[in-house]
């Protein structure tokens, strides 16, 4: 008889996983405690790197250019480039670590992906011109991108199933702790130069020595290594048969709805900043404020992580991912599209933040889409091949905007989510045998 094919190789039902054995957190194993535990503390670190640049963005830039003010065009052209390099380092990342996450296993990959974007963001700190800040930050982004597909299939592989919509909001909310402490970063140190922010980012390097000494690799990957017989599936096997529609439909949701939301990550930021009636605010003031603006969109996400997770829960995951992704729009919509004051501006702001709990959703949704041996390359390329279209959408909609006023920019954004919500009611069910169209209670 011949072996199963590594197309076919379905996950294990070992005690590593304990989909059936484990009715509560006491019945959990040590390896599942010190994986999640891996994970949540990567994403925590990977929202804090990923976030100190773009709180700071504009001032810090302006500084390297040695112009007067935030608000002078050339900053946001430059600002825009290092947004779109880290962008683009970030879906680079997700294919590159996710392919050896697949090939080495799990806790190494996330090891290395932790080890590079903390001394990458590290590095920031020394740069003297735009385009190195724009080489450390692209640098960084491919430890980021590479630790999203990695830590999320680390989970789907040890957690049980039937907890998944909750682990993907508690994993989630460890990259919401993690912007929080970004903007606890830049309030703190709002007296102080920019460049500053950046060392903070070398803290998650000391959490590579603690996973190489206590999280062992899943018992689920092991065994498809064994089965594979060292013929083992390659990144062009994501384009082949069955698979291959998987693929293409989830790089449309994920660089649809990710295109929209860095947009307003990045561009928000700006148009609050440059609101007329903040114009004679003091810069310290300024500055805090606009971190303020980003704890409150961060604070309303880590509620829509569970409120996501509850839908999943009752509706399965494609019903839940089109009707967030719905509030989404509507919430952008409502955002932008008359001018709003500052006060107003975030209170809608804390809607957007809200229904942005959808992206907790894609962590345990995504990787069991694929097989084991091509889980963090599929996840991690289709998800993070969507940073390519965000790197796109942040330069075309920055530069498509009247200088010092994004809103019409972030208002004709908002309606990438509509084509997003109907567009995931076509993705396939699991291919371990979790419906998605129906409850996930059990």
């Amino acid at each position: 008889m011949n072996p199963p094919t590594p197309m076919s190789v379905a996950p294990q039902n070992t005690p590593d996983r304990a989909d059936d054995e484990a009715k509560s957190l006491r019945d959990l194993s040590p390896h599942q405690w010190k994986s999640g535990i891996a994970a949540w503390l990567g994403w925590l670190f990977d929202g804090l790197d990923m976030h100190l640049y773009t709180i700071i963005a504009a001032p810090f830039v302006a500084q390297l250019l040695h112009v007067a003010s935030a608000a002078d065009p050339l900053v946001k052209e430059k600002s825009s480039w290092i947004q779109a390099a880290f962008l683009i380092g970030w879906a680079l990342g997700g294919g590159f670590f996710g392919r050896i996450g697949d090939r080495l296993g799990r806790s190494r990959a996330l090891s290395l992906t932790i080890l590079t974007y903390a001394v990458f963001t590290g590095l920031s700190f020394l740069a003297q011109t735009w385009w190195q800040l724009l080489i450390f930050r692209f640098l960084a982004a491919l430890g980021i991108g590479g630790e999203w597909a990695v830590g999320s299939s680390l989970l789907s592989e040890t957690w049980p199933k039937r907890w998944r919509p909750w682990i993907a909001a508690v994993l989630q909310t460890g990259v919401n702790v993690g912007v929080l402490l970004a903007c606890l970063t830049t309030y703190w140190l709002a007296a102080y130069p920019q460049r500053y922010v950046f060392l903070v980012g070398i803290l998650p390097a000391l959490l590579v020595f603690w996973i190489r000494r206590s999280v062992p690799e899943t018992e689920e990957w092991h065994a498809a290594k064994a089965n594979a017989q060292g013929s083992e599936p390659g990144i062009a096997d994501l384009f082949r048969g069955q698979i291959r529609r998987t693929t293409l439909l989830t790089i449309l949701v994920c660089a649809s709805s990710l295109t929209a939301w860095w947009a307003f990550m990045f561009w928000n930021q700006q148009h609050l900043r440059n609101l007329p009636e903040l114009a004679s605010w003091p810069v310290k003031e300024r500055e805090q404020l606009i971190s303020k603006a980003f704890f409150i969109v961060i604070s309303s996400s880590i509620l829509g992580n569970f409120l996501a997770a509850g839908l999943a829960r009752a509706a399965g995951y494609r019903k839940s991912i089109s009707l967030m992704c719905l509030g989404f729009f509507l919430a952008m919509f409502g955002a932008y599209c008359v001018p709003r004051g500052h006060e107003s501006l975030l209170l809608w702001t804390s809607l957007v933040g809200f229904f942005s709990g959808v992206f907790g959703l894609f962590t345990m949704y995504l990787p069991p889409l694929f097989p084991t041996l091509l889980r963090t390359t599929g996840a991690g390329f289709c998800y993070n091949i969507g940073r390519v279209a965000a790197a796109f959408g942040t330069v075309f909609f920055g530069l498509f905007a009247r200088v010092g006023d994004f809103r019409t920019a972030l208002w004709y954004v908002s309606f990438l989510f509509l084509p997003t919500a109907v567009i995931v009611l076509f993705m396939p069910e699991r291919l371990d045998g979790e419906p998605d169209g129906k409850p996930l209670a059990g």
